[in-house]
């Protein structure tokens, strides 16, 4: 475990207080847990977004010259 200092304004010391000892945690701990909660989504997140930026574009099927319709594309049934 690697130990650091942070500074912060009353208000949001009090907040970190409260909502620390509501989980019977430490202010240490919770401070560590929530950042390691926010690491794990911010990881997931850009795995998620490297893995759609890395598919090829849809390429649409033009009917007659034109662009199909927003029904057609999310399949509604509503008149091509």
């Amino acid at each position: 475990m690697k130990n650091v200092t942070i500074t912060l304004d009353e208000k949001t010391a009090a907040w970190l207080r409260v909502h620390a000892a509501k989980r019977g945690m430490s202010v240490s701990r919770f401070v560590g847990e929530v950042l390691q909660e926010r690491m794990l989504e911010l990881r997931a997140y850009n795995d998620a977004m490297r893995s759609f930026l890395g598919h090829m574009p849809f390429a649409f099927q033009f009917i007659g010259g034109r662009r199909p319709t927003r029904e057609a594309l999310h399949d509604r049934g509503g008149p091509a």
